[in-house]
């Protein structure tokens, strides 16, 4: 009994907070959505579509931060926390780089990234003007995630959600402000809301590193940013180097989803932004368990308790099926609700009718794979399996027949999406048997307790 009070006490104690935190991020797109849908459907539809270039830079720095994260965990498990500080040392090192190559695409070629996504010269001209004013966010979204991210693995979980709901209160205050025009600023429309987005985002990254530097539970030093550990570089970029792979594939699949659907009229483009919106929203939990998960597994296979890791594992896997199939009804019955809110036109509103239906099979199969690929066997470093599911899922089916299906075949567009809809159902009878073989309960930190 008192082993189940610490699980449930340890996993409540994390997934509370970071389910606060992701539902507080998943409003700031609903801003951005209700806010400019109102003025213009073509300039909500530009900031969906300019907005998946954040999408893609979330892809490198997911890999990062993961992995960053799953050694974090096992080390702050184990009480390692000079190893700490050098991986999250790294961790800043492979950042870096990155974002300032979106920040360039973003600043200096912001038409090359929207005719990715569209060929609407209307709806490429409002992604432009966003993309130029964004650029700087990239740069402070992505210190943010990593600093966060250390804030979660070292005790301090309650701090980062604090961070996220200012970043959260203070983009949407500030999206009305610039988008608007009031209280005297000048009325920006698109343009508003990535200013919002870059000043929120410059608040939170700096908050999150002063509360590291106040608290002092790890030390962030220069010289770990610098000088690279090569033993740590070597093991992260074993269980990293998969994780990237992965993110990479599937995230540019992701995409491609998105210009197929991109291409097909802007009715579908305005309806697969709300739907996007809502499923994000909707996922909240799914995603908060799969990082909770990770931390509560991952802590205890560092410590070496490989037993209560497995243990907890279990557990937590049918936690994600109870709860995805109840998140997914909760979407489908949202419909009414969602539709009397949004301001889209008729043809709009019946694309996003589906798309929500179609939402009752799509988070499910989104909470099993989420919580077991990137939580539960993430924890153990088992990285290599969710590589090989995501790509072949994505790019043997989804990707080409998806296109096939819409651009050869033609058929009616509510039959494309439901079959761009199944690409996380068809993954779930082998995630569940690899899971089932536990491969993933093992200590990466301490490869003699393994």
């Amino acid at each position: 009994m008192d082993q189940k009070k610490g699980f449930a006490g340890k996993l409540i104690k994390i997934i509370l907070p970071i389910t606060i935190q992701n539902f507080m991020f998943s409003l700031v797109p609903i801003s951005d959505a209700m806010m400019l849908v109102y003025l213009d459907q073509d300039q909500m539809s530009a900031v969906s579509l300019a907005a998946q270039a954040m999408f893609v830079l979330n892809i490198f720095l997911y890999a990062i931060v993961s992995g960053m994260s799953l050694f974090a965990a096992q080390y702050w498990g184990k009480g390692d926390i000079r190893s700490f500080e050098k991986m999250v040392g790294y961790s800043l090192k492979l950042s870096f780089p990155i974002l300032l190559v979106f920040f360039g695409l973003g600043m200096f070629n912001p038409m090359g990234v929207m005719r990715i996504y569209t060929n609407d010269p209307v709806i490429i001209a409002h992604g432009m003007k966003y993309l130029r004013f964004v650029a700087f966010a990239y740069i402070f979204t992505g210190l943010a995630q990593i600093f966060g991210n250390v804030l979660k693995n070292s005790g301090l979980v309650i701090w980062s959600t604090v961070i996220s709901v200012a970043m959260v209160i203070s983009n949407v205050l500030l999206n009305a402000v610039f988008i608007y025009g009031l209280l005297g600023a000048p009325k920006l429309e698109s343009r508003g809301a990535a200013l919002a987005t870059t000043i929120s985002s410059a608040i939170g990254c700096i908050s999150a590193l002063i509360l590291i530097l106040v608290k002092k539970t790890i030390k962030i030093r220069i010289k770990d940013i610098l000088k690279t550990d090569l033993d740590m570089r070597k093991d992260f970029s074993k269980y990293s180097g998969p994780l990237l792979f992965n993110n990479i594939s599937w995230g540019i699949g992701f995409t491609m989803i998105s210009v197929i659907i991109g291409h097909l009229n802007s009715d579908v483009v305005a309806a697969n932004a709300i739907a996007a919106v809502v499923k994000d929203l909707v996922s909240c939990f799914c995603f908060a368990l799969a990082a909770g998960g990770s931390i509560v597994v991952g802590n205890e296979l560092g410590a070496g308790d490989l037993k209560h890791g497995k243990e907890y594992g279990d557990k937590i896997f049918k936690i994600s099926i109870i709860s995805g199939i109840i998140l997914g009804l909760l979407t489908a019955a949202s419909t009414p609700v969602v539709l009397r809110i949004v301001g889209l036109t008729p043809k709009a509103e019946y694309y996003l009718m589906w798309m929500l239906i179609m939402c009752s099979y799509y988070i499910l199969g989104r909470s099993i794979n989420s919580v077991v690929i990137s939580g539960i066997l993430a924890a153990g470093g088992d990285t290599k399996f969710g590589m090989i599911c995501d790509t072949v899922t994505m790019w043997a089916f989804i990707v080409p027949v998806g296109a096939l299906l819409a651009f050869v075949v033609k058929i009616p567009v509510v039959w494309v999406c439901f079959f761009l809809y199944l690409d996380e159902m068809v993954k779930i009878p082998v995630v569940y048997w690899y899971y089932k073989r536990y491969r993933w309960v093992k200590n990466i930190v301490n490869k003699e307790d393994a």
